[in-house]
């Protein structure tokens, strides 16, 4: 990967990290961890892979978003605010009734939202329909979509992924967050989800989902097999860690449902001014 481009997402990425922290103490709202889990996927896509903007909002040809793993959403509004979808101001009024950043993104209330999805195991199937759309209509518009590997133990999900040949331009992202207690041969871990994504005849690249190499490594693998109408789902596997980039606070252990007070959020801020992403 280029070493400019490189630097650019690691700040991006820090600065996503501090949103985060900011918008779930204002809203006293938890997904923390799958906020942080996400962020350098989030960051990669909108810094490197898709082809959209806050110019181009509505150009057909833009390539389009699927949030499935809803969990994720602070960490979707937080790249959005950075790369300039909407002011940094909004991200303060999250979850608020009547916010332009509701728990679930919704379209077309949220800028740079193409997809409103909000119950879990739906996003691979609105992303289909949306890309044989886009298809139909002849435009060089690609759809991504971010999924949860828990996901992927959904009906409809396998309904999506059984139903049709997979147009060439859908990539299908599946996020597999592992713990400490929660090994590589177990739902949470990767491998599960290989054998259930190849059962299904699906052509997998692995990346580590904190690594923008790899992950543009595993793009680029899948990317080469877009005029090839085999039918088959192109998935990345991205591995990640639930809470990667958090700083460590011995006195105040946190979890994924923790609510933030001044204190820790003050902590976590000032922890987050030096710990690269």
């Amino acid at each position: 990967m280029d070493p400019v481009l490189l630097k650019t997402l690691q700040g991006r990425a820090l600065v996503v990290r501090r949103y985060i922290v900011g918008m779930l103490r204002n809203a006293s709202a938890g997904s923390l961890f799958s906020s942080f889990s996400a962020v350098e996927l989030l960051v990669w896509l909108y810094g490197a892979v898709l082809r959209t903007g806050p110019g181009g909002a509505d150009e057909d040809n833009r390539d389009r978003f699927v949030l499935s793993r809803v969990s994720a959403a602070p960490a979707l509004y937080a790249v959005l605010a950075e790369r300039g979808f909407f002011g940094r101001d909004e991200l303060w009024s999250y979850a608020r009734l009547g916010s332009l950043l509701q728990a679930a993104p919704e379209c077309p209330r949220t800028p740079g939202v193409d997809v409103s999805c909000g119950a879990p195991g739906m996003g691979a199937g609105i992303a289909l329909g949306l890309a044989l759309s886009l298809k139909d209509d002849q435009l060089a518009a690609h759809v991504f979509c971010l999924l949860g590997a828990e996901e992927l133990g959904m009906g409809a999900t396998w309904e999506a992924l059984a139903a049709v040949r997979a147009p060439e331009n859908l990539t299908l992202i599946v996020e597999c967050p592992e713990t400490p207690s929660c090994g590589r041969g177990t739902p949470g871990g990767g491998d599960w989800a290989a054998d259930r994504l190849s059962a299904m005849g699906c052509r997998v690249a692995h990346a580590d989902g904190h690594d923008y190499a790899s992950l543009e490594e595993a793009g680029s693998s899948l990317s080469g097999l877009e005029n090839r109408s085999d039918g088959r789902f192109r998935v990345v596997l991205a591995r990640t860690v639930l809470g990667r980039g958090l700083p460590s606070l011995r006195e105040c252990p946190l979890d994924e449902a923790s609510v933030l007070d001044s204190q820790i959020t003050e902590l976590l801020i000032r922890g987050l001014e030096d710990v690269p992403s």
